[in-house]
């Protein structure tokens, strides 16, 4: 199984990266998702245990992918956040993962009294 997508689409009106890989498989990555699971150091943090939960972000828009390499894809958002490498291996991650994942945020979310409308 490769982590390279054969197919990388910005869907504006849908608001989601779709992903296309060759096993078949498929992964639409809503904008809002991708950018409060940035792999960044402004969200991820530089070490264990210093994630910054990050809310507000429910009408964000996705306004450039830039390709890095072979490996990933740098991702601009209109919140001008730009600074995380997606790579290929992470993004196969987000779309495999992205219920668990989703629900572990809107659950952070409450639990800090924060929202996702701006």
């Amino acid at each position: 199984m490769t982590n390279l997508p054969e197919e990388i689409r910005l869907q504006r009106k849908a608001r989601v990266l779709k992903l296309r890989y060759a096993d078949g498989s498929e992964h639409e990555l809503p904008f809002e998702y991708l950018r409060v699971y940035s792999p960044s150091a402004e969200v991820k943090g530089h070490g264990p245990g210093q994630e910054v939960l990050v809310g507000g972000k429910a009408r964000v828009e996705i306004t450039e992918v830039v390709p890095t390499g072979n490996y990933a894809v740098k991702l601009v958002f209109d919140d001008g956040h730009d600074s995380g490498l997606y790579t290929w291996e992470y993004l196969r991650e987000l779309g495999e993962n992205r219920e668990r994942y989703w629900q572990n945020y809107l659950e952070a979310l409450e639990k800090a009294g924060m929202g996702r409308e701006p």
